[in-house]
């Protein structure tokens, strides 16, 4: 008799095996065909867009992983606080290799139904990564839109 995989589990599955280690057939197998995703940038949208953003940080950062560092499960939703880090040994965008390291916080939300996720939701501190790895605009260009903003 097969056991059902309780949402923390399917979270850690998906975060450890699927972003951590870059094994994208877990999200194949734990995703459902109606899956919608909220994070910005994902290509196509959809789990495609996020199969290949996780072989995209991959060919960037050949050592990527992602830790949980806290997690919060309430009915079917899961919060989790992770600590993301990287080598930059590739492409990433437009730069170059640059043999930067970087350490960041995401915080991803998962909704699970009937053991499948079904909405994903997830938020890099893309900011701390660009300074990381010295993309960040210059502090003129920031104050500029300040101004613009006011």
């Amino acid at each position: 008799m097969e056991t059902k995989t309780s949402n923390e589990q399917l979270f850690k599955i998906l975060i450890e095996e699927g972003f951590s280690k870059g094994d994208v057939t877990v999200f194949d197998k734990h995703t459902s065909q109606d899956f919608v995703e909220h994070q910005y940038g994902f290509s196509p949208p959809g789990i495609e867009g996020v199969k290949n953003a996780i072989k995209s940080l991959h060919r960037a950062f050949t050592d990527f992983s992602m830790v949980i560092e806290d997690m919060v499960i309430n009915d079917n939703t899961v919060w989790g606080r992770m600590t993301a880090r990287g080598t930059q040994t590739g492409q990433f965008g437009p730069m170059p290799p640059t043999g930067k390291t970087f350490e960041i916080t995401v915080i991803d939300i998962m909704l699970f139904n009937d053991a499948k996720l079904i909405e994903h939701w997830g938020v890099p501190d893309r900011l701390g990564l660009m300074e990381q790895l010295g993309m960040k605009p210059p502090p003129r260009f920031i104050m500029k839109l300040m101004s613009l903003s006011r």
